[in-house]
């Protein structure tokens, strides 16, 4: 018992310690957000955070190459999912969600886990012949097809903000995994290439309204670029140490939207400032950073292909989040973890943090006994 006492240190318990600050920060965010519906957005996040911890708890007991046999499985039911999602009801010109009772299930939250553990696995298995396999070009498209292929069915919903979730998490585990560089110098090109014929042939009127709107935002003050706009103002009114709590402008008087889930950066930047925001921003990169030396550590490449997926994923949220209410980015409706209203969001970062103190404390000196 001692022992396994002494051994528990092995976790990264510094990643827990970001994970409930940001889920602070995050509540302290929803009560003063939801002040005109009797703090209702504040209630439900507060039980979605009930739910996710014993679910979290459970995902860290198991240990993780458990997890990672039976999660073909899993990635073949949420595949399933994500297909049957798309003959739902459009919400938001998205046709994303479930619609169970008051509660609205997201499947490609949860794809995302099991993907980034099938790919994990799928590459593992490639580079037991050598390290070197997965730079083989057949093998490696017969590998990238795990992430093609939900990764297309989410575009079709369309949901472009979370498609580039699994864009990001698929390149920083190959990079992790020794791709040769060829294929990095490749895609980049292609990307280069592709991106002016996606926006003139591809991407439907909305999304290329964004993008206008983006650069510009004046072009449509009163449509879409009025988010953007407020945000801006919302954020650049809170000053280092913000307008004071329960009392922003954009805030209270409804000029965010949706103020808890997209904007919920902006509330927290109006009312308590730059000093907030800022340390909100240091949490998440010190969270990020453990994530990578957890994957540095691992006792397999298993667990360092999994672990830095995990990260890629919290790593795009953070940046696309943020980067979209300060306008250095496009608006594509990426929750911010831990801090935006939303179960499925809050279940799968839950899931991903489990997993990651799982592969941490399972490395040279693991707590657990095979």
């Amino acid at each position: 018992m001692k022992s396994k006492n002494k051994n528990f240190k092995n976790v990264e318990w510094g990643i827990l310690i970001c994970v409930i600050l940001l889920i602070g920060f995050g509540l302290v965010a929803q009560y003063t957000a939801s002040t005109s519906n009797d703090h209702e957005y504040f209630y439900k996040q507060l039980m979605w955070v009930g739910i996710a911890i014993p679910i979290m708890i459970v995902t860290f007991l198991i240990d993780y190459e458990k997890i990672a046999k039976f999660s073909p499985i899993f990635y073949g039911i949420f595949l399933v999912l994500l297909v049957l999602v798309l003959f739902t009801s459009s919400i938001n010109g998205s046709h994303s969600w479930f619609n169970i009772g008051s509660y609205s299930f997201q499947p490609s939250e949860f794809e995302k886990i099991f993907t980034i553990i099938t790919f994990s696995v799928a590459v593992v298995k490639i580079q037991q012949k050598g390290r070197d396999e997965i730079s083989k070009f057949p093998k490696l498209m017969l590998c990238l097809l795990i992430y093609a292929v939900p990764t297309l069915l989410v575009l079709k919903e369309p949901d472009f903000g979370t498609a580039m979730a699994y864009v990001v998490s698929v390149i920083v585990i190959l990079f992790g995994a020794g791709i040769k560089k060829r294929y990095i110098i490749s895609t980049l090109l292609v990307i280069v290439i592709a991106v002016p014929l996606l926006y003139k042939f591809v991407l439907p009127d909305y999304m290329k309204k964004r993008i206008d709107v983006f650069l510009d935002p004046s072009l449509d003050p009163r449509g879409s670029g009025y988010n953007i706009i407020q945000s801006k103002l919302a954020i650049g009114s809170g000053e280092i140490l913000g307008m004071g709590y329960g009392k922003g402008n954009q805030t209270q008087l409804g000029y965010l939207y949706p103020k808890t889930t997209d904007f919920i950066f902006s509330v927290i930047g109006e009312e308590l400032g730059f000093v907030a925001t800022a340390s909100i921003v240091v949490i998440y990169i010190f969270m990020i950073t453990k994530m990578i030396y957890v994957a540095k550590t691992a006792k397999d490449d298993l667990g360092t292909y999994i672990t830095l997926g995990i990260a890629g994923i919290f790593l795009y949220h953070v940046t696309e989040n943020i980067g979209m209410t300060i306008g250095l980015l496009p608006i594509t409706g990426v929750p911010l973890p831990f801090v935006s209203y939303g179960g499925s969001s809050m279940f799968t970062s839950m899931i991903m943090i489990g997993i990651v103190l799982n592969i941490s404390a399972r490395r040279k000196k693991a707590i657990f006994v095979e």
